[in-house]
């Protein structure tokens, strides 16, 4: 019964993309940062929150693509939960037929579960409702994470919190 059944899951999971352990949140070794500072290296696709002056948590991301990417530091202003969203003008410019508003909640809205704004005003570290963008180039100079990444590091970050962007 038991090689049955070893069979049958075999064929029920065949071909299920199961993510390597790089993909997935994980605690890494990290120095050079204070404790509590959130770090993004853009070319790695990554965000790192430190915990301490020589681990951190290591989150895969979505970043901005080529011509919208950013590096500097910014401080986190903002902590939503749902958010709804409104596009900036540069993306109601290039996409005439997105509404004003996407209410949070929806799965047409690009901000997840949650958003942290940041300090400078025009951008976010934010859930996402196509979890097939992470990892790659593809925001307006936004950093996407999973639905369930951007609510652990909610939780583990406040007002204030400093977030330094490299590329």
């Amino acid at each position: 019964m038991r090689a049955i059944m070893s069979a049958f899951l075999a064929l029920m999971f065949a071909g299920t993309v199961v993510p390597a352990p790089a993909h997935a949140r994980e605690r890494v070794h990290l120095t050079g940062y204070p404790a509590g500072t959130i770090v993004v290296k853009t070319n790695e696709r990554r965000l790192y929150l430190v915990l301490d002056g020589s681990e951190a948590i290591r989150y895969p991301v979505g970043v901005g693509r080529a011509g919208k990417a950013w590096a500097g530091t910014a401080y986190i202003n903002g902590k939503y939960i749902q958010p709804g969203w409104s596009p900036p003008a540069e993306i109601k410019h290039d996409k005439p037929s997105i509404p004003n508003l996407i209410p949070g909640g929806s799965p047409r809205n690009p901000m997840g579960a949650a958003a942290m704004t940041l300090s400078d005003g025009e951008y976010a570290i934010h859930g996402t409702n196509n979890p097939g963008s992470i990892g790659g180039f593809v925001s307006y100079g936004c950093i996407r994470m999973y639905n369930q990444d951007i609510m652990d590091l909610y939780g583990r970050v406040s007002l204030g919190t400093r977030v330094v962007v490299l590329r």
